[in-house]
């Protein structure tokens, strides 16, 4: 009997942002989405009001990003890997 497991390599900036205290989720503005999918997102996945939702909404349609959360970078992947599969741009810092 043997068990196989994948390998995963990371890179040293990888390793170091894995350490880091604190990320930030990033939440960019995209020609796809519409302010009431982006809403509903945020509203839906990171429990925001819908007064708190629009605001984040208008701020990433005028400055072109705005951090929605923050935490360890293993909880930021989580929620970066549910509002990407909603189709939103976002990215962890």
């Amino acid at each position: 009997m043997s068990v196989e497991t994948a390998q995963e390599t990371f890179t040293l900036e990888e390793i170091l942002a894995s350490v880091k205290e604190s990320h930030r989720l990033i939440l960019w503005n995209d020609e796809i989405n519409t302010f009431d999918h982006v809403i509903y997102c945020l509203m839906h996945h990171l429990q925001y009001t819908e007064p708190e939702a629009e605001r984040i909404a208008w701020q990433v349609h005028t400055a072109g990003k705005c951090a929605v959360l923050e935490g360890s970078f293993t909880e930021m992947e989580v929620y970066r890997k549910i509002l990407k599969s909603e189709g939103l741009t976002v990215s962890v810092d």
